[in-house]
């Protein structure tokens, strides 16, 4: 079970696909000691892995009290990052209060198109520092890749420069148009585009020699079932099932890409929520419409409930359209 809290909603970038519009600090963001009892919450509700987000959570100032304290309560301490602020000094610092990974974004082998896509023109430079200031501290890390229709063509490259540099895990996003992601949602791919690609990178992942994990592509498991390919992976779409998001100022949502929110931490334990909340119960029934409810794969990939809920005015059960499999499309 994997829990994601966006600590803060201030972020040094201006990412073009940000789900959350980052950028500066929200106003009433949880505190210290209210983010010390979402972490008691966390635990208690049984979550295992807890995912320290944004924004750009590294600039929160109580960064590794937070961590030591999740890291205390028998949580697995993670990082979405995107990697700029993760000085040789941040490193050490946070291995030492108990994190246990970094995720750092990285869109492109190009600099110069990475840092277009993410706000800041030196962007890939500091990244690239702080994934040695990583290695430096004995702190594992993955890259994480979201793929448009720029990138496509080089995300194979962009594998095998992940695997090159020591990573441990490969996810790769499929774009779904929230918060800034609105904005360039005619750079996503389209459905047969994007069951090509995502067999394509299944198949790729047969040699790399690292664990991939297509996110928010739920269908890479039918996929991985078709191909015979096995992977430690069990089910695609998380949302409400084994994973939920916290925002900055303790609203709690199935994932970072859905709306529907379950409650406000400040009103309830998070333990209670998660047992509880109304959103949380429908999607655990899996009672799915349209092509996702028929599909044979239904127990393995779900669909992505943030795109039915898109492209379906609001309702998280329908069918994920984005499936060429779920439209007929071989």
């Amino acid at each position: 079970m994997i829990v994601s809290w966006m600590t803060t909603n201030k972020c040094n970038l201006k990412c073009k696909h940000c789900y959350q519009d980052a950028g500066e600090n929200k106003d009433a963001e949880l505190t210290t000691e209210e983010a010390f009892g979402l972490i008691d919450g966390i635990a208690r509700a049984g979550f295992k892995i807890m995912i320290f987000s944004g924004g750009e959570p590294l600039t929160r100032p109580d960064i590794r009290d937070l961590v030591a304290h999740a890291a205390g309560r028998g949580l697995r301490p993670v990082f979405g990052t995107n990697g700029t602020m993760i000085t040789r000094e941040a490193a050490e610092e946070l291995k030492k209060a108990g994190a246990m990974a970094m995720g750092i974004s990285v869109d492109s082998a190009d600099p110069a198109r990475h840092n277009e896509f993410r706000g800041l023109e030196n962007a890939f430079e500091l990244t690239l520092a702080g994934i040695e200031n990583c290695k430096a501290a004995g702190l594992p890390f993955q890259i994480h890749t979201t793929i448009t229709d720029w990138n496509k063509d080089e995300i194979f490259d962009i594998m095998d420069w992940t695997k090159a540099i020591g990573a441990v895990n490969h996810q790769i996003f499929f774009l779904i148009p929230v918060g800034r992601g609105k904005e360039i949602e005619d750079h996503a791919l389209r459905v047969a585009e994007y069951e090509t690609l995502l067999r394509r990178i299944m198949e790729k992942s047969r040699t790399l020699g690292i664990p991939v994990k297509p996110t928010c592509a739920p269908q890479f498991l039918r996929v991985a079932d078709q191909l015979g390919i096995r992977t430690r992976y069990t089910r695609g779409c998380l949302a409400g099932l084994d994973y939920c998001i916290v925002s900055p100022v303790g609203k709690v949502r199935p994932c970072a890409y859905m709306m529907e929110e379950a409650g406000d931490v400040r009103e309830a334990p998070f333990d209670e929520i998660w047992a509880n909340a109304e959103v949380f119960r429908r999607l655990r029934t899996r009672a799915y419409a349209g092509a996702c409810g028929k599909c044979g794969f239904n127990d393995r990939c779900g669909g992505c409930r943030a795109r039915a809920a898109y492209y379906h005015d609001g309702d998280y059960m329908q069918e994920d359209s984005y499936c060429a499999y779920g439209r007929g499309i071989r």
